[in-house]
């Protein structure tokens, strides 16, 4: 077996610009690894080797005869939340089991559109409800850098196939956290764009307001280069901003003198580990080094974000998941009368998570608690917003821990939701704000587990984040992720 299964995307484009290898002998070689690894790792729900191999050849012939593209003949993989023509979209539940996407998601046809080979399809948690990819119906995704330890979520089996070199880049979804956190427990980079940057359109919804699809990767550049694939307005997603889309590989040769990058009091606070918090703000020294200007700034309604978090997105998944009902498609459970039939449907299609996070919702939506929950929580989610806004009239960005912890034991946090909730304190404010945001790998605990940097910049300002990670990552050491490549 070759060595292609580590390699980033630019090296891979490198070596087939050179004829050093073809598109096919990629594939294999990354195919033969999964095979190798992915029963230890259980980072894919499904590959597609043959569709992949002949996309491969495809690929090869394009290139022989002149064609250039920036992700041609590039394996990328997809999380099982993105619809796919031709392809399983079970979002990790029972309730679609055996559904096939009839259509493609506009980001993956981009994706497509550019040349890149569609890999297979990544675990995580079911309807991306989960920190810890543990509430997957079909299995439990397990860490690279150490197998009792969780990958993250929900886009963990994304970000343990690319830590594991089973990919060498995978896409994933942010609703709380949902790439930024695995990318840091598994050491890589996880970028989530700005709400509205990259189309939604054929993504299975969880919370409408805070979905957003983002590249999780080997490096800062292969960051860019899935993004700049995958941005730009999209007529058949109504959330989809007009506005032109920078050339982020321009912007990562920007260094950082010049940069002003804020440290809030708020995410440095009582709980958080000693490691992570020494590693985080080693981090911060080191983009002082470089030039960037480093402040102090506060972000004071960070303290209710998970609360807010918590009451918005279950509220929108109640909504979104009540099409789940086994009468167009998906599991049916037949029952006495429709309702019964409802009723057996969904008890026996979701799983315990999901249920908890629908009834919450419901519960919240109700006559009687909307006024003092939902609409209530939106109020200060506003309020989250304007103080982002304020501090970026100062800041080009902000530094931050990912999550409070490095990768925590499989089963450990299982038992109390709350403390599973909790571990999204950092991220899910970036999501209530609709700004951008990145992990960027940071150091390691004493223990060999990885931990992450979380960059975020102002609304489509996408350009800043990967400006500052990429300075920070060339020098820092920590620009290739994942366990030695065996």
């Amino acid at each position: 077996m070759s060595d292609f299964h580590a390699k980033t995307i630019h090296e891979l484009t490198g070596l087939l610009e050179q004829g050093v290898c073809t598109s096919e002998q990629i594939v294999r070689d990354l195919l033969e690894r999964i095979e190798k690894t992915d029963s230890r790792i259980c980072a894919y729900l499904s590959v597609n080797a043959d569709s992949a191999l002949a996309q491969a050849r495809a690929a090869d012939s394009a290139r022989a005869g002149g064609v250039r593209k920036p992700l041609l003949g590039i394996p990328v993989a997809v999380k099982e939340l993105l619809n796919v023509k031709g392809q399983p979209c079970t979002c990790a539940s029972k309730i679609l089991k055996g559904y096939t996407a009839p259509y493609t998601a506009t980001a993956m046809a981009r994706l497509e559109e550019q040349g890149a080979v569609l890999l297979g399809r990544t675990n995580m948690d079911e309807f991306a409800m989960g920190s810890s990819t543990e509430n997957s119906a079909y299995k439990v995704t397990r860490n690279p850098w150490n197998t009792d330890c969780v990958p993250g979520g929900s886009s963990g089996g994304s970000a343990a196939a690319v830590a594991a070199h089973e990919a060498v880049s995978a896409i994933g979804t942010d609703t709380g956290g949902s790439i930024r956190q695995p990318a840091a427990f598994c050491g890589c980079v996880g970028l989530k764009p700005t709400y509205g940057r990259v189309s939604r359109y054929g993504l299975t919804a969880y919370a409408s307001s805070l979905d957003q699809i983002g590249p999780i990767t080997k490096d800062v550049r292969d960051a860019a280069i899935l993004l700049q694939a995958m941005a730009g307005h999209d007529p058949l997603d109504s959330t989809s901003v007009d506005l032109p889309v920078p050339d982020y590989a321009t912007a990562l040769q920007s260094g950082l003198k010049g940069m002003k990058l804020g440290m809030p009091k708020e995410y440095f606070i009582e709980g958080i580990d000693p490691e992570v918090e020494k590693a985080v703000r080693a981090a911060a020294e080191k983009c002082r080094e470089l030039g960037a200007e480093i402040v102090d700034v506060s972000l004071p309604h960070t303290p209710y974000a998970i609360a807010v978090y918590y009451i918005i997105a279950t509220a929108e998944a109640s909504a979104n998941l009540a099409r789940f009902d086994g009468v167009r498609y998906g599991a049916r459970v037949e029952g006495d009368s429709p309702i019964d039939m409802y009723g057996k449907t969904r008890a026996a299609g979701f799983g315990d998570e999901v249920k908890r996070r629908i009834i919450l919702g419901t519960y919240v939506l109700s006559s009687g608690y909307y006024d003092a929950y939902y609409a209530r929580a939106q109020k200060v989610r506003t309020l989250i917003r304007k103080d982002f806004e304020q501090v970026f009239e100062t800041c080009d960005a902000v530094l931050a821990p990912v999550a409070p912890t490095a990768a925590y034991k499989i089963g450990e946090k299982t038992s109390d939701p709350l403390q599973m909730y909790l571990g999204d304190i950092f991220t899910v404010t970036a999501n209530l704000a609709g700004i951008c945001g990145m992990s960027v790998p940071c150091g390691r605990t004493a223990s060999g587990l990885p931990i992450g940097l979380q960059i975020l910049g102002p609304a489509f300002k996408e350009e800043n984040i990967l400006r500052a990670g990429y300075a920070y990552e060339q020098a820092s050491g920590f620009s290739l992720c994942g366990p030695p490549a065996r």
